[in-house]
């Protein structure tokens, strides 16, 4: 028996479209009115958290506003010091932050800093006159077993002051509550100055916020249910005169079926030519895509091309004022200009080799080959010693002579220039002091990991990573592009199927390009 019949489909829609409506907003409602306690939970943990906190500070402000007038009143002369502490003391028993008197000034006059029985007198507290001029324990315990005189007495030899939790007869009750002190040491007389707050207090203004917040929320997800069912209601009202529009439809589609068919014979006879046709237009526009993405990389390959001789460019005009020089003040020996001869000869050998290198890397007709890094190191140095020497920038090597990489030689030598060249224009950017380039390597078993670190400052961006991105720099763009880095980056990853990497360190950015053993 066929259920879904022309008769009957417009009501199966309505009693589907129900169903699903129902049962999403049935979902909603219920995800809602979980997430929205979740997040209640969630303001009442902060606002507790940040409330302790405050009350912390609040004590604490207490403590250094009484010491600044203790400071204060010390400086003035004529005044004995036995008077100062006897008006000291008379002021604290008479200090109250709340009507309650709960909030009182305690203090204690130290005469063992280690602890121990009769550590201190207890000299000012409101709330206890029964142990005033009394020596008193840190092995005192309070209600829950705790040895709180000896945790802030501890605290105070380390820090000078100490936030201490203990429980403590209230004030004008005979029940013990938990109190929050404030402990600090006032050097001048030995004293120990505290202040606190019983947590039963906190407690209540706590309980208010989370009354507020509940009848907040549940203000608003009654609100929400409201809309979610007025919505119900709406999407309801709006199937059934979707379902009417529907069988006028079907009774239209039925009329014209007869027509469509002839129609659609009719276009079966010339469908074959217009696919024919179709098709000649898409491969005129595959030409078209192909001709555009031949001279998108052929204007990215000129751009690198660029980007890396502005560096051979600027040593090679360094080379030559020097020449130049020397001429001028008839210093031009034979020995300098064969030397600068030959780092000219080498600069424009790398600047032919560049161009190869970024035509090969569009050609996978390259082989690997095995060789020393402190050769390649040492090569790559004698590219850009001028430069670094010209910028006052120090050069640490420390590589083992032995250690040997199996990759694309001319490949790895460019990376290494590019990491090179982008450390020399941070330092010489943030006009580093003693500025210096750290090479390192380490044979990790698996892998040879080159380590090229500056004292620069480091890598600002986040993420790190976004270095490496196409066109991305810091300098302007006369001085950079943005493509050395991204470079490196698909030449290491993709082509030596190594990794480079960037991170922190303490005084500036530390680049690492591993790359696999050969089996």
């Amino acid at each position: 028996m066929n259920l879904i019949t022309e008769k009957n489909l417009s009501k199966i829609i309505i009693y589907i479209f129900i169903i699903i409506m129902s049962t999403m907003i049935f979902m909603v409602s219920y995800f809602y009115v979980t997430n929205a306690y979740e997040d209640f939970e969630i303001q009442m943990e902060k606002f507790t958290q940040e409330y302790y906190a405050g009350q912390k500070k609040i004590l604490k402000k207490e403590i250094d506003t009484i010491i600044d007038v203790m400071n204060y009143n010390i400086t003035k002369e004529n005044i004995p010091e036995k008077d100062l502490k006897a008006d000291t003391i008379r002021l604290l028993n008479n200090i109250s932050f709340q009507e309650s008197k709960s909030n009182y000034y305690f203090v204690y006059d130290i005469k063992k800093m280690k602890g121990g029985d009769d550590f201190a007198r207890l000299i000012v507290n409101p709330n206890r006159p029964d142990l005033l001029g009394n020596l008193i324990s840190t092995n005192f315990k309070d209600a829950d077993g705790k040895k709180f005189r000896e945790e802030f007495l501890s605290n105070i030899r380390v820090h000078g002051e100490s936030y201490t939790q203990y429980a403590y007869k209230k004030p004008n009750s005979i029940s013990i509550k938990q109190k929050l002190s404030y402990f600090k040491h006032y050097k001048n007389w030995n004293w120990v100055i505290a202040v606190g707050v019983y947590t039963d207090d906190i407690e209540v203004e706590i309980e208010k916020k989370r009354k507020a917040l509940e009848t907040k929320i549940r203000s608003q997800v009654g609100q929400n249910i409201v809309l979610f069912i007025m919505f119900l209601s709406i999407a309801i009202l709006i199937s059934i005169a979707v379902s009417q529009k529907i069988d006028e439809v079907l009774k239209t589609y039925q009329n014209k079926v007869k027509v469509k068919t002839e129609e659609l014979e009719e276009l079966n006879e010339t469908l074959e030519r217009r696919v024919t046709e179709e098709v000649e237009k898409n491969r005129e526009k595959e030409q078209v895509l192909v001709q555009k993405s031949r001279f998108i990389a052929l204007g990215e390959m000129i751009s690198n091309i660029a980007h890396q001789w502005r560096q051979p460019l600027s040593e090679l005009s360094s080379i030559l004022m020097y020449i130049k020089f020397k001429h001028s003040i008839n210093a031009l020996d034979d020995e300098t200009m064969v030397k600068k001869s030959k780092e000219a000869d080498k600069v424009l050998d790398y600047m032919s080799h560049t161009i190869d290198d970024f035509r090969n890397f569009f050609m996978p007709k390259k082989e690997k080959e095995t060789f020393y890094l402190y050769g390649i190191i040492d090569s790559v140095m004698t590219i850009v010693s001028s430069s670094l020497e010209n910028s006052n920038i120090k050069v640490d090597i420390n590589l083992d002579l032995n250690t040997q990489v199996t990759t694309y030689l001319n490949e790895y030598e460019q990376v290494v220039l590019n990491i090179l060249k982008n450390a020399k224009d941070v330092l010489i950017e943030k006009n580093t002091k003693k500025p210096i380039i750290k090479i390192s390597a380490e044979d990790t078993g698996k892998c040879i990991i080159l380590y090229i670190e500056d004292n620069g400052g480091g890598i600002t961006v986040e993420p790190k990573a976004k270095i490496f991105e196409p066109y991305f720099s810091t300098k302007d763009d006369s001085d950079g592009t943005g493509i050395g880095l991204y470079m490196s980056k698909v030449i290491v990853d993709k082509n030596m199927k190594g990794k480079l990497r960037v991170s922190n360190t303490k005084k500036g950015a530390r680049f690492a390009i591993s790359i696999p053993k050969e089996v």
